[in-house]
């Protein structure tokens, strides 16, 4: 059995060389010369799954090891001729990642740019298993949370949901998490349009770690040009990876569409991907990455909580972890967006790193369990 695999799949070659040949290409690269005798194609969202590139080829089985397919979206609505092709994708595989980011996003809008959060009002379009992480951290950080979900809303009942013009019109924090969708009846394409910030409230924040097209660019810039938006986030760019210099200008926090890169956000999808290989092939997975993690840099965080807020502690022990800062894109950056995903940094996540605080404050304590951290019992700050 052959596979090829896009190189940016972490450890993408340790783990499918258990079912046979691999050969590992560059995302862009990956064209119909390297998959006229492959059984098996598995990629991230740099690679486009188009009739070009596998029709006439040997490949039975496509895996993305994304949370998202909008890049392999012809093969998941494939004609007949193509039934026999398996798909998969590898959905809630950066979940806390993109969680991680937000919540360090949040507090370095608080810490450096002094945007209040205990009290105000976050509205999070999009409550799948991004959104819903997002939401349980919000509320540890002291936001009031709104959400809107359409598809969620029509399926469970309105209770818990809000409408969009409700969400705007109260919200100090709008957020999308919401996947790439061109079709009624619920259609996100574009959906940060003149119309929606219109609606919002005037100061409000504005973040899209999701994907670039459902915002619309120019929009946005009016936005923020005429007051109604205070300070924009953004992941995730239309077009990347040439992003537009002029959006980048207007950010507050711009990143090289890394909100989901973690260490186990990228490891999670290699494994689910695995696995869906496997059980499609008909074959008993045996890969154990284990022995290939890499050590967490702060395992345990020993915090003298001692007369500071707890957003500050928290923002400190972020930073010690995660300092969203090293992330943030300049216009030079611009011209190498690609190798900064490539060869990003090992991030872990805050779930490795286990908080003990100095004195006993249970509400600190929370936030930091709601933050995504193990907490331990209070304990005397290491002074050596």
């Amino acid at each position: 059995m052959k596979t090829v695999v896009a190189e940016t799949v972490l450890l993408g070659r340790e783990a499918f060389a258990t079912l046979g040949e691999v050969v590992v290409v560059p995302d862009r690269q990956i064209g119909p010369e390297h998959l006229k005798d492959a059984d098996a194609l598995i990629i991230r969202s740099k690679t486009k799954v188009t009739p070009e590139l596998i029709e006439g080829s040997a490949v039975r089985f496509v895996g993305t090891a994304t949370a998202g397919f909008e890049h392999m979206s012809w093969l998941a609505s494939r004609s007949s001729a193509l039934q026999s092709v398996g798909w998969c994708a590898a959905p809630g595989c950066n979940a806390d990642s993109v969680a991680d980011y937000m919540t360090a996003a949040l507090l370095t809008l608080h810490m450096k740019h002094g945007v209040e959060l205990e009290g105000r009002t976050l509205g999070i379009i999009g409550v799948g298993q991004v959104g819903s992480r997002v939401a349980k951290r919000a509320e540890a950080l002291g936001l009031r949370v709104l959400l809107n979900d359409p598809p969620r809303a029509a399926k469970e009942g309105n209770a818990g949901f809000q409408e969009l013009e409700t969400l705007l019109a109260e919200a100090d924090f709008v957020t999308l998490h919401v996947p790439l969708i061109k079709e009624k009846p619920w259609p996100t394409l574009r959906m940060a349009d003149c119309r929606f910030f219109e609606q919002m409230k005037p100061g409000a924040v504005f973040i899209n770690a999701s994907r670039g097209k459902v915002l619309d660019s120019d929009a946005l810039l009016h936005a923020k040009a005429n007051g109604i938006v205070s300070h924009a986030v953004l992941d995730v760019w239309d077009p990347e990876p040439v992003i537009r210099a002029d959006v980048l200008t207007i950010t507050t926090i711009g990143t090289p569409h890394i909100a989901g890169h973690s260490f186990e956000g990228k490891l999670n999808g290699t494994v689910q991907v695995y696995r869906e290989a496997c059980h499609f092939f008909e074959t008993a997975p045996v890969w154990n990455p284990a022995p290939l993690l890499p050590a967490v840099a702060v395992p345990e965080l020993k915090i003298d909580s001692r007369g500071k807020s707890d957003l500050e502690i928290l923002a400190e022990a972020i930073a010690s972890i995660y300092d969203i800062g090293i992330d943030q894109l300049s216009i030079e950056d611009i011209a190498r967006f690609d190798k900064l995903r490539a060869h990003y940094r090992v991030r872990r996540e805050f779930k490795n790193t286990t908080i003990r605080l100095s004195e006993h404050r249970p509400l600190l304590l929370k936030r930091f369990s709601g933050s995504g951290f193990s907490v331990s019992k209070v304990g005397a700050p290491d002074n050596g």
